[in-house]
């Protein structure tokens, strides 16, 4: 398992490379003049030149890919120029949010989606099986920031079950002291309950948009899966032996049919962290997707770079779990590996 890991890493260090790399050459030829968008409008060309000196931008472009390696080699992701904060804790700070979102997002589309999958499976050709293909087509037709906007108008604007789409806690609130960043277990660390359900309101509505967009593929994976091994041979032998319809639906075939499935949650995962730009502009959440939009409008290099980077390491870190996690429900995998 350890050369397992070792073998990852080592593929992994050339693509983060080449993040670096790309990235810093595509944000050097966005359109738009940092140095003049900052001066403002009414600034004199001498402001313009003493901003791009100050910010290195009128060094060779060799020299200052040098000077941005050399600063993340320390761990230094720069400063942003709309809020003069360090990048570095702009992430570490937006990060959580994001994450915190994210995972509530795949988490209640497992709840849903395998379950549906399963018993789409296992009842081909019945209504559950229509309904999980009309499910999985409307889930992966809408664009994820029209469902956001679409449970707004009903549960917010017209039934008023939701409360206002405007980040992650209600402005009578206060956000509880900062442990994990995650307002849900933060909020339960301190014991502060009504806390806890205000973070949880404004948490439904953006979980259920992403949810909508993340069931659609896992259901129809781990139907397409379940299929498969349950027309396989140890299967109708499970069966044969008088094993209940329970235990060979259960332990036998989701069992097998678990790597499709894990592999497609590495992707949607991948899939969920993009999205949740749209998610995070749609509600107001203070995420790291609205700050990489808001930076790029502004041709604020350091925050699109950084947020680039922190994606990359996350895709990277994910890889690597879901290959552990192929050990673990397949000790073939691991042994091939």
């Amino acid at each position: 398992m350890l050369k397992l890991i070792a073998s990852r890493l080592a593929t992994a260090v050339p693509s983060l490379i080449g993040v670096v790399i790309v990235t810093f050459l595509l944000t050097r030829v966005l359109p738009g003049d940092t140095a003049a968008y900052f001066a403002g409008p009414a600034a004199t060309p001498q402001a313009i030149a003493e901003i791009k000196t100050k910010l290195g931008l009128d060094k060779p472009l060799p020299v200052q890919f040098v000077d941005y390696v050399s600063a993340l080699a320390k761990g230094d992701l720069g400063s942003s120029l709309s809020t003069g904060q360090s990048v570095a804790h702009e992430i570490a700070t937006r990060l959580p949010a994001s994450a915190e979102l994210t995972l509530s997002g795949l988490i209640v589309a497992l709840l849903i989606a395998v379950p549906f999958g399963i018993a789409a499976a296992v009842k081909q050709g019945s209504w559950i099986d229509h309904a999980c293909r009309l499910i999985t087509t409307a889930g992966v037709s809408l664009p994820v920031f029209f469902t956001g906007l679409l449970l707004v108008y009903v549960f917010y604007f017209k039934l008023g079950w939701a409360p206002a789409p405007l980040g992650r806690l209600d402005v009578f609130f206060t956000a509880p002291d900062t442990v994990t960043g995650f307002y849900l277990i933060d909020s339960l660390i301190a014991g502060d309950l009504e806390t806890f359900r205000a973070a949880a309101a404004q948490l439904v509505v953006p979980t259920l948009t992403l949810a909508i967009f993340a069931l659609a593929p896992i259901a129809r994976i781990t139907r397409a899966s379940m299929l498969q091994v349950l027309s396989s041979e140890f299967v109708r032998t499970a069966r044969a032996a008088g094993l209940t319809s329970r235990t060979v639906i259960l332990t036998y075939a989701f069992r097998n049919a678990m790597l499709p499935v894990v592999t497609t949650l590495g992707m949607v995962f991948s899939f969920l962290l993009g999205a949740n730009v749209l998610v995070e502009k749609v509600f107001a959440w203070p995420g790291i997707g609205s700050y990489a939009v808001e930076a790029l409008i502004t041709s604020d290099f350091a925050p699109v770079q950084g947020f680039v980077l922190a994606m990359a390491i996350l895709y990277v870190a994910l890889n690597l779990v879901i290959d552990l996690a192929y050990g673990v429900i397949d000790p073939r995998a691991r042994s091939e590996a």
